[in-house]
């Protein structure tokens, strides 16, 4: 009976000797062997095994980037103002060894770097240059981090500035300053929309004024070249009228002169002509080139008168 408790005891030792003996390292994790308290290997990942109560693990340490938050810390300004900043580092162990062995607490040591080196860089600036040049805090910060955790095994990859508090009453003052500033650009830009439709109304105004007297222009050069044009056709028309008469006259003359028509018919003709033109009926009058002719016509016309006379019988 106390064999068999014996072999039992000594079934589980060995089991239980055998699972201590394996450790499993996971994905972006190393860990750091100890042989009898001496640093003598790094496990990588997966299943490491080790000698029983001769090597121990002494740490696992993660080797993705993490972040730490830190509290606010008071830093003065070069012109003698407190305020309240906390930040926030990201970080990332590269050489495990050295982060086991060269730092006993390596969070609060960048912590406390962080914090002084913090107060060095904001007491060399002013507040207005505090609050606009976070940027230029942040490049600084990072740099002088980094270099001090160099030989931590530690690499600091970024450093921002979280929050910046300022006092009450320069938050009060800044905020009314802020309200100053944009009542006095909707102002500006009240007079600028102002001005811009004053400009534009103006413009519009000397278009139209333009577009008019362009109509008025245009409408008196298509008036004047109507009146011309109702000139030329009336000058036109008379002429055409006074050469159509002309030519009538010219063919009336030769069909006189081809039917044989002595001069009294000739003088008949005349006076006729001379008559419509007295009575308004004819506009134009030729005058015969021979006038004695037609005084020897109107001489005859009157003989030929008296002798048909019915009184001269």
């Amino acid at each position: 009976m106390i064999t068999s408790i014996v072999s039992l005891l000594l079934i589980i030792l060995v089991i239980y000797i055998a699972i201590s003996s394996i450790k499993i390292v996971r994905q972006s994790t190393v860990g750091i062997v100890e042989r009898l308290g001496k640093f003598s290997r790094k496990a990588s990942q997966g299943i490491n095994v080790i000698v029983p109560f001769i090597d121990t693990f002494r740490a696992i340490i993660d080797l993705r980037e993490q972040v730490i938050d830190f509290p606010p810390q008071p830093v003065i300004t070069k012109d003698n103002v407190t305020m309240m900043i906390d930040t926030v580092v990201y970080y990332q162990i590269t050489d495990a060894f050295n982060y086991t062995y060269e730092i006993a607490n390596p969070i609060s040591a960048i912590e406390n770097l962080t914090a002084t080196t913090l107060r060095n860089i904001v007491g060399e600036l002013e507040l207005d240059e505090t609050l606009t040049s976070r940027d230029l805090v942040n490049t600084k910060l990072r740099s002088i981090l980094d270099e001090a955790t160099d030989k931590w095994g530690i690499k600091v990859n970024r450093v921002e500035l979280k929050n910046i508090l300022p006092p009450e009453d320069i938050q009060t003052a800044m905020e009314k300053q802020m309200r100053a500033e944009r009542e006095k650009r909707e102002a500006i830009l009240r007079a600028e929309g102002q001005k811009n439709a004053a400009i534009l109304e103006a413009e519009g105004r000397k278009q139209s004024a333009i577009l008019n007297a362009e109509a008025v222009k245009e409408a008196a050069i298509r008036e004047a070249e109507g009146n011309k044009q109702a000139t030329i056709l009336k000058a036109e028309g008379e002429a055409q009228a006074t050469l159509l008469f002309q030519r009538a006259y010219a063919d009336s003359l030769v069909m006189i002169r081809d039917a044989s028509i002595d001069q009294n018919v000739l003088a008949i003709k005349s006076l006729e002509a001379i008559k419509d033109l007295s009575n308004g009926t004819a506009t134009k009058l030729i005058i015969p080139t021979d006038l004695a002719g037609v005084g020897g016509a109107l001489a005859a016309l009157k003989e030929a008168a008296s002798v048909s006379s019915p009184d001269n019988k």
